[in-house]
């Protein structure tokens, strides 16, 4: 399943998903190399964890108030968000097993 792409709109509701699995969001860009080497990495993550876990994106050119408003200064930038709040955040191409420990913090 292709991860859901966040707007300003939906983001919130997003995250906050009235449940308490985590919800992970990768603040990412089209021109972004380290983006696009990280990518099928989560999309392991997504297919491994569906139902435990929620996977989401944000363009940031598309939305940069998203990107202000969690303080993204590099890219990739993942962060987890468990009820609704920020928990986890990683920066940069990360391991499988990291992102997965990440997760479950």
């Amino acid at each position: 399943m292709k991860p859901q792409s966040l707007t300003n709109e939906t983001f919130d509701a997003a995250i906050n998903n009235g449940s308490d699995k985590p919800v992970l969001v990768d603040f990412w860009a089209e021109w972004c190399g380290p983006c696009k080497m990280l990518a099928p990495i989560l999309d392991q993550i997504s297919a491994e964890k569906a139902g435990q876990a929620t996977l989401v994106k944000v363009d940031i050119d598309a939305h940069p108030e998203l990107a202000s408003r969690f303080g993204i200064r590099a890219i990739p930038t993942l962060i987890v968000f468990k009820n609704g709040q920020p928990v986890n955040t990683i920066t940069g191409v990360r391991s499988k097993a990291f992102i997965e420990a990440a997760l479950a913090a």
